[in-house]
């Protein structure tokens, strides 16, 4: 299977065009089509390092297309929708929001329908040494950021937004997807790693502004090893504050990641059994920080 950066953007446009390109993230594989040049300029300058399949040879579990609606909004200020299937589980959105409506939509694909994993709104990233930490996170808390800085320090990023838990054994399983970055996180993260490669900015979106940050080729590589969670750590920016690590007691934190499940309360005894298990085999921590380049270096310090 070649990865997308192996093959030409006229090759990539072409299959888009057609719907006959089929992207492997993780676990799913989607087939996509759109003639949107922004999808097409982001989807090389974020997901080049994935695996692609032709689309006419090959089963996808989601079949996702990206157009402009019907009428004057496809000339006069124009908008765009994204279709599962000929449905559409969400209302147009100005067209330079396309790629940014793709990534929502193969979210809410996963959410909506990956019932045979446990799924958490957290992030989730695992060290060359073992070790594998889970953040759930608040809107506001500073988890994505936080998630983006470690992946550009050297650990392996298995989501920022899904994390995956199989029903059956407990694994972690990976998604290896772009990190979802908004407002000021974006110039933060900016100045963390000058180098960071980025898709395009979206300006005044539901949630701000929002950019892409590409995922490192080890997150994409290794997505489907799978990991067992060391720690469970619940984090919150604020400013000035001083670094610190709080242990969290079990109870509080099966309470506060159990209110993070998208489908929890679905499965019943297994997302109970599942999450307690989870909580039981973490070491569970709260942690406060102002600084990205101190909050790296304590967790290169977690033991």
């Amino acid at each position: 299977m070649p990865r997308l950066s192996e093959r030409s953007g006229a090759d990539v446009q072409a299959a888009l065009g057609r719907g006959e390109l089929l992207l492997r993230t993780g676990p799913f594989d989607f087939r996509l089509r759109t003639r949107e040049p922004s999808v097409l300029r982001s989807l090389r300058a974020l997901y080049g390092d994935f695996d692609t399949q032709d689309a006419r040879t090959a089963v996808a579990d989601f079949h996702l297309r990206v157009d402009r609606v019907a009428g004057p909004r496809r000339w006069v200020r124009p908008q765009v929708n994204c279709w599962l299937d000929g449905f559409e589980p969400f209302k147009p959105l100005p067209a330079d929001h396309a790629f940014a409506m793709l990534e929502w939509t193969m979210n809410w694909c996963i959410a909506s329908h990956a019932h045979h994993y446990l799924m958490l709104h957290a992030a989730c990233l695992a060290h060359d040494d073992g070790r594998c930490v889970v953040l759930p996170g608040d809107p506001g808390a500073g988890k994505s950021t936080l998630t983006a800085a470690l992946m550009l320090s050297g650990w392996r990023l298995l989501t920022d937004e899904l994390t995956l838990i199989d029903r059956v054994n407990g694994d972690i399983i990976g998604l290896g997807r772009p990190v979802n970055l908004k407002n000021e996180s974006i110039a933060l993260i900016q100045a963390f790693a000058p180098e960071a490669e980025w898709g395009e900015l979206a300006h005044d979106t539901h949630k701000g502004t929002v950019r892409h940050l590409r995922p490192s080729r080890k997150s994409v590589e290794l997505a489907l090893h799978p990991v067992r969670a060391t720690h469970l750590v619940l984090p919150r920016w604020r400013a000035g504050a001083a670094l610190r690590f709080s242990p969290v007691e079990k109870a509080e934190a099966f309470e506060r990641v159990a209110g993070h499940g998208f489908n929890y309360s679905l499965l019943g005894r297994i997302g109970f059994d599942r999450l307690a298990a989870l909580v039981d085999a973490a070491q569970c921590l709260s942690f406060e920080y102002a600084s990205l380049d101190e909050a790296i270096a304590a967790f290169e310090g977690l033991a």
